[in-house]
């Protein structure tokens, strides 16, 4: 017994020595790891206070990535050379004087190129921009690339997996990309069919192993297609039957682009970026950027942002915007998860007398991000922010708008993921018909919402306001 006793007292301590030896070598390793300090602290909390639910949180989604270049500035220029020269061949372009320097910043850190003469539709609703991008797909000659975060095996995920498959032994260059979690569930016969057929299909960041990698955490959330290098979409919509059917409690409200013009050259410009991420072929033919007419009025700059450039770009982008907006600047978006620089730049707006209006769902896809999005309310409404709950379905839309000036549409939320740890694609347009077209779509959802007043806001009971306060708190890892 003493032995036994001995042993067991040997084991507790030794146990105890390495656990909280981890533990305290992780803590360790975030806060020399220079990070956001809301973040640093977040984790050092959850990893002091929820040990055990915190290792296993770190391992998924804690680990930074090394700031590595996707791409080296030689082969960079290579890709670029030909949107370069179209660029520069442009007489003139119209930009608005208060959008100058946004557009400046998005040139300086994303090399994003504003193009003029495109001709933009606008979908409200996934049926109408599914139905659009078949009738564009079936008219490819040339080539197809197609980038998703979601392609489910659905009815609509087949439809497009059939019409791919039809393209590609009509001789057509097909290459897709899918997100990897965000089509774990996804049978793998089902990509299989399309590679079997000549597509060429790939992953994004492969994860097989999640427990050992922090790959699960930067995921390619951007929804792009570009055909024959002349059309392109870009926005908020995957490809899954419920951006059609929505939920039994509502539909789904959504916001897409297609663009036909020179800005299909930033879409493509993208794409291929990612391409070479995930393939390791640079694709530079002049068949991939062909020459495009002007086709409507629109000038548009299609940024990206990433977890492992330099600069965070198009949370810069918006906190430019923001800040510059004169008379409005109206928000969708299904998560509101602000950095402390978007948060900033909403209440300074607001509290200077600029009409800031944010729009979210009333019931949401994910409760736990909702939740964290509630805690945030507060801080805006009382600098000012009106705030509108959509009552139709659930909002998945990412539009802003300000000044009948600047607007833009994709695939980035308003929170610390899309900011932080996706990989994002947004159209910025500097054109007032295009503003205008989206702050009416924006008035005609604010008429199925209802309007969220501070004083009624915080009646809400102790216990919800608790349980918003505790979710907070992860809401960096969110």
């Amino acid at each position: 017994m003493e032995w036994s006793s001995i042993f067991n007292s040997i084991f507790s301590v030794t146990y105890n020595i390495l656990y909280f030896g981890v533990i305290i070598g992780m803590i360790i390793i975030i806060i020399l790891d220079n990070r956001n300090p809301v973040k640093t602290m977040a984790w050092v909390l959850v990893l002091a206070f929820l040990p055990y639910v915190g290792i296993v949180f770190y391992f998924f989604f804690g680990r930074s990535t090394r700031r590595e270049k996707i791409i080296s500035k030689k082969s960079f220029n290579r890709l670029m050379k030909k949107p370069m020269a179209e660029f520069v061949a442009q007489e003139s372009y119209d930009l608005p004087a208060d959008q100058y320097q946004v557009a400046q910043l998005f040139r300086n850190t994303n090399q994003a190129l504003p193009f003029e003469g495109n001709q933009l539709g606008i979908y409200t609703d996934g049926y109408s921009m599914i139905q659009s991008l078949v009738k564009e797909l079936m008219q490819a000659k040339s080539h197809i690339h197609m980038e998703f975060y979601i392609f489910e095996n659905d009815p609509i995920g087949r439809l497009m997996r059939d019409v791919l498959i039809d393209k590609a032994r009509q001789g057509v260059e097909v290459r897709l990309i899918y997100d990897d979690v965000g089509c774990w569930h996804v049978p793998n016969r089902f990509f299989e069919e399309m590679i079997e057929a000549g597509i060429d299909a790939r992953a994004f960041l492969k994860v097989r192993f999640p427990l050992f990698t922090s790959k699960v955490n930067y995921r390619n959330h951007r929804k792009i297609v570009v055909i024959d290098g002349k059309v392109g979409f870009v926005g908020g919509m995957n490809i899954a039957l419920r951006y059609i059917r929505g939920f039994d409690w509502g539909i789904w409200r959504d916001t897409h682009l297609m663009a036909k013009g020179k800005a299909v050259h930033g879409l493509q410009t993208a794409f291929l970026l990612d391409w070479y991420f995930v393939n390791q072929t640079l694709l530079t033919s002049n068949k991939f950027f062909p020459v495009i007419e002007s086709s409507g009025n629109s000038l548009v700059q299609v940024v990206t942002s990433d977890p492992i450039a330099e600069w965070k770009e198009i949370m810069q982008g918006l906190c430019l915007a923001i800040s510059s907006a004169k008379k409005y600047f109206y928000i969708q978006t299904p998560y509101f998860l602000p950095t402390e620089p978007i948060l900033a730049s909403l209440q300074t707006a607001a509290l200077a007398g600029v009409d800031i209006r944010l729009m979210i769902p009333q019931k949401a896809d994910a409760v736990i991000t909702h939740l964290a999005t509630c805690s945030y309310l507060k801080d805006v409404m009382k600098a000012g922010v009106k705030v509108f709950l959509y009552q139709k379905g659930f909002l998945h839309s990412k539009l802003m708008v300000s000044d009948d000036a600047l607007s833009t549409v994709g695939s980035t939320n308003m929170d610390f993921r899309s900011f932080e740890h996706n990989f994002e694609v947004n159209a910025f347009m500097y054109d007032e018909p295009t503003a205008i077209r989206l702050k009416e779509i924006f008035f005609q959802d604010q008429r199925d919402c209802i309007p969220l007043y501070l004083k009624n806001w915080e009646k809400r009971s102790k216990k919800q306001k608790v349980k918003e306060s505790v979710v907070r708190i992860l809401s960096p890892m969110l």
